[in-house]
C-alpha cells in the first residue's frame, strides 16, 4: 500500500451530505458516480492530498444500506493507493488478511478496488484501489 487516497464516508442522503461537507471544506464535490454493481452513489471531494468519498445506497440490499442500518452514518473505509493490486492482494493472503473478494472488480473514480475484510483488521474496512488503466 502506498499512501491514503481516500476515506469513505457513508451517507444516507447523498445530497444533504454533499452541501453539508461543501460547507466544511469551502468547495464543491467534483463529481458524482454510480456504481451499479455495488448499490452505491459516491460523490468525491478531492483536498489535496486525500479525497473524500461520500457513499449512498441506492438500493435496500447494497452493502452501503446495511451498513447503515446496523452502525448509522459515518467512517465506512480507508482507501488506500496500489500499484499492482493483484500481487497486493496474493501477498495479503499470505500474511492471512481474508479478502472479500479473490479478484479486483470496477469501482468508482476509475478505479480498480478490492477490499480486506474487517474482521481481520481491527474493525476497519479497508479498501486497496488501482487506477484502471
Amino acid at each position: 500500500m502506498k499512501k491514503l487516497e481516500h476515506i469513505g464516508i457513508a451517507v444516507k442522503d447523498l445530497d444533504a451530505a454533499n452541501a453539508l461537507f461543501a460547507r466544511l471544506f469551502g468547495k464543491p464535490h467534483y463529481k458524482i458516480e454510480e456504481v451499479e454493481k455495488e448499490g452505491v452513489r459516491t460523490s468525491f471531494f478531492d483536498l489535496g492530498n486525500v479525497k473524500i468519498e461520500l457513499v449512498a445506497s441506492t438500493r435496500p440490499d447494497s452493502a452501503i444500506a446495511k451498513f447503515i442500518e446496523k452502525r448509522g452514518e459515518g467512517l465506512h473505509h480507508l482507501a488506500f493507493e496500489s500499484e499492482a493490486i493483484e500481487s497486493e492482494m496474493g501477498e495479503l493472503k499470505k500474511k492471512e488478511f481474508q479478502l472479500l473478494s479473490e479478484e479486483p472488480f470496477p469501482g468508482a473514480d476509475n478505479k480498480m478496488v478490492a477490499f480486506i475484510h474487517p474482521k481481520t483488521t481491527n474493525h476497519v474496512l479497508v479498501e486497496l484501489c488501482q487506477e484502471r488503466k
